[in-house]
């Protein structure tokens, strides 16, 4: 009788489950998803009920051969991609093509590699989830009607190449809606008074002025904080109320996927893609002391803050062992997940505590262990005991006006022992106060006027957009890395200093989307159809009822679009400015080489500019710099080439345009960003770097150029190929097997799947 067919999402987990299952069961992987719709049409026919036509992905026939040749002759087949959306897809993709009469088909949902988890698992599989498969199908026709038929328009009416879609446009207006915020923001002046006093015992300490005759003191400029000044130069300070409490502060729950995306971004500083590659590879498994691979947390695609009480039951002996009986709760703690969770999936967490970040360092790499420690020190605090609080406030009055001073020290850390978050910053740092009684006349050591003005909203941190588009319901945490990525790879954002602000090609798009189609890209239609979803996986709703409602008003809009959506080639975006050749009205116009200003009037007039915009985001032209001359010689017709400067920077240009047009690239533009991959040229002791080419694509290539050349198109990620030993691998991106890293040697080929 053949052996029954384990079928996982990526070969990584392979060796992880063969440890558990033995030689009692074939495993083999897909790779991914088998089947999508076609890359080069809708592939979803509207009359027939939003009917898809899926197909096999270009380059997965292979895997599928190897698929039914590993199935054999088994009856028993156990589908075990992800326990989510996505991988209930694949199980159901894989039944497809393995079906044949007498076969049985098992799901299996795998919350963490761990012999245990894996042989429960194995023991009590499950039927195929029909409302999940519904709620991934749907999303996905969703994404293609809005990808398909709008982003045409975009090449037409801007240029070729953009894409819109039906949550990174969304994510995208958020952006430029702050931005706009910030361009229109106004400062207000205001003053704040600091008084320095010293009491009968030490330390001298700060109090701040927030009252006059018992109501909220707003000082609006250096007149009035002068005239304050001169009041309190007259009356005696002295202690009206000392208030003393100790609070209790609980520890914050496991993690979410977005919230461990937003630590990670925070403290480790890395990007939200990159913490769910590293994630992926902590669930998957990773080879311990005895060589055999374990995996180290639990599935990391979730929003609930579910926790099994076997967990709670191992960290409590943990923390008894480790800290001490006064650290250790009587009962576990357990935390309510908000009202959008979907419960599928426990809380991100460690698959045992015993597994220290101390006792696997030796065996992960440097980010594999950094995150590991954020997800073992967050578990361990949720069931650690409250962190105890000192607070100290004094109330200090000077004739009708009334300061504040306040304080705190830790009576007990509690769970901070482990664990501090954004929240829980250390709060000994705070200000340590004199111990002061009530009526005490205090000395007047000095005050402190200064000036402030108000400050707009901060652009969107990574962090900070994770958090705004799970409050807003926009998409799910396993998506935010992609959208992420989308719109920064589009060029619709760019990070600067760690924020994003909108580029000028990024407001034009989002300024085209919005205006037609005002409903389809707002914040709660998107999270309206995150609910619809959510809905029709808990089988209270019918997939054609949400596909039938989103349609109705998307046509139309579609229709008034292709009519009316402003062509920012032809026409481009009216400006105010006037051109200083012919006073025609300049626009705003959308090139190969991106947004510039164009006179109105061509062909009659050709006056063009780059631009920039100001703090206001008023747009100014920027003057063309004069043409250097150089000694060097056209290779193509011989005149002497001119220094000009482009869009990405300088080039040689020849003298004869436009009779010649030759151009010459000077060094490659340095974007600034290190990829901590050493160069691979042996004797070179150079890094690969990103930069620029000519033309603006972002390529890596060694610091030491033009003394070495070696360079690659795919961005470099320091981690060794565990199949050859290559010591980086390629972080590559297609649109139908996603983000993924491959090994540089092509005669080795192994491929890692960081979403799978």
């Amino acid at each position: 009788m053949s052996k029954p067919l384990v079928v996982v999402e990526s070969p990584t987990k392979i060796k992880t489950l063969q440890k558990v299952l033995g030689k009692n069961y074939k495993i083999a992987a897909t790779v991914g998803h088998i089947k999508d719709l076609p890359q080069n049409e809708m592939g979803i026919d509207i009359d027939k009920g939003f009917q898809p036509e899926y197909k096999t992905i270009p380059n997965k026939q292979k895997v599928i051969t190897a698929l039914k040749k590993a199935a054999g002759e088994s009856t028993d087949i156990y589908l075990a991609p992800d326990p989510d959306r996505e991988g209930e897809a694949i199980a159901w993709h894989t039944a497809e093509v393995l079906n044949k009469k007498g076969r049985h088909f098992h799901r299996v949902l795998f919350h963490e590699l761990t012999d245990k988890a894996i042989r429960k698992a194995m023991a009590s599989p499950e039927n195929l989830d029909k409302n999940r498969y519904e709620a991934q199908r749907t999303r996905r026709i969703l994404d293609r009607l809005v990808g398909y038929q709008v982003s045409p328009l975009l090449w037409r009416k801007v240029r070729s190449g953009l894409s819109a879609g039906r949550v990174q446009s969304v994510a995208l207006r958020i952006i430029c809606e702050r931005e706009r915020e910030i361009q229109a923001f106004e400062p207000t002046e205001y003053w704040s008074i600091t008084a320095h006093l010293k009491g009968d015992n030490p330390p001298p300490f700060f109090a701040k002025l927030v009252a006059k005759d018992g109501k909220k003191i707003t000082i609006k400029d250096k007149t009035a904080a002068d005239t304050i000044l001169e009041e309190l130069s007259h009356v005696e300070m002295n202690v009206d109320k000392v208030q003393k409490k100790t609070v209790k502060r609980n520890p914050p729950p496991p993690f979410t996927t977005s919230k461990l995306q937003q630590d990670a971004i925070r403290k480790l500083k890395f990007s939200a893609k990159k913490t769910m590659m590293v994630a992926q590879q902590l669930y998957e498994g990773i080879e311990l002391q005895d060589g055999e691979p374990v995996g180290l947390i639990t599935y990391m695609r979730t929003d609930s803050v579910r926790i099994s009480e076997e967990s709670t039951v191992e960290a409590r002996d943990y923390i008894l062992h480790k800290f001490g009986e006064d650290y250790a709760l009587k009962k576990p703690r357990f935390f309510k997940n908000p009202k959008k969770a979907q419960d599928a999936h426990e809380a991100i967490r460690p698959t045992s505590v015993f597994h220290t970040p101390e006792s696997v360092a030796p065996y992960l790499n440097r980010d594999q262990l950094s995150l590991y420690k954020l997800i073992w020190k967050r578990f361990v605090a949720c069931q650690t005991a409250q962190a105890l609080i000192n607070q100290v406030t004094i109330s200090i009055i000077g004739g009708p006006y009334r300061f504040t001073a306040s304080g705190s020290s830790i009576r007990f850390p509690g769970f901070l022992i482990v664990y501090q978050g954004e929240k829980q910053k250390d709060t000994d740092q705070k200000e340590q106060l004199p111990d002061l009684q009530e009526k005490t006349v205090l000395k007047v050591i000095g005050f402190d006027p200064m000036q402030h003005f108000t400050q707009p909203s901060p652009r969107f941190t990574e962090a900070s957009l994770v958090k705004e588009l799970e409050e807003n319901g926009i998409g799910r945490p396993s998506t935010y890395a992609t959208i992420l990525s989308t719109i920064r790879d589009k060029g619709y954002v760019e990070l600067e200093k760690g924020h994003f602000k909108p580029s000028e090609l990024g407001f034009i798009v989002n300024d085209l989307l919005v205006q037609s189609f005002p409903n389809i890209f707002s914040v709660d239609f998107t999270s309206g159809m995150e609910n619809n979803l959510d809905r029709l996986e808990a089988d209270e709703v019918k997939a054609l009822e949400v596909l039938s409602a989103f349609y109705d008003t998307f046509r139309k809009n579609l229709d008034d679009a292709a009519e009316k959506m402003l062509s920012v080639k032809g026409v481009g975006v009216p400006t105010d400015l006037k051109c200083p050749k012919c006073g025609s009205r300049l626009h705003v116009k959308v090139g190969k080489n991106g947004p510039f200003l164009a006179c109105s009037g061509y062909p009659e007039c050709n006056y063009t500019r780059d631009y920039q915009r100001d703090e206001k985001g008023n747009i100014q032209p920027v003057e063309q710099p004069k043409e250097e001359p150089t000694d060097t010689i056209c290779e193509k017709c011989g005149r002497p080439m001119v220094k000009k400067m482009g869009r990405f920077g300088p080039f040689l240009a020849c003298s004869g345009y436009p009779e010649c047009k030759h151009t010459q690239s000077l060094s490659p533009r340095e974007t600034g960003k290190a990829t901590g991959v050493k160069c691979p040229v042996e004797g070179c002791d150079g890094e690969l770097i990103e930069r620029r080419s000519k033309r603006g694509k972002i390529f890596y290539g060694c610091s030491r150029f033009p003394q070495c050349k070696f360079a690659v198109w795919d961005k470099p990620i320091d981690e060794k190929c565990p199949q050859c030993g290559a010591q980086y691998m390629l972080e590559k991106t297609t649109k139908k097997e996603g983000t993924y890293l491959v090994c540089p040697d092509r005669k080795c080929g192994y491929r890692k799947y960081p979403e799978s």
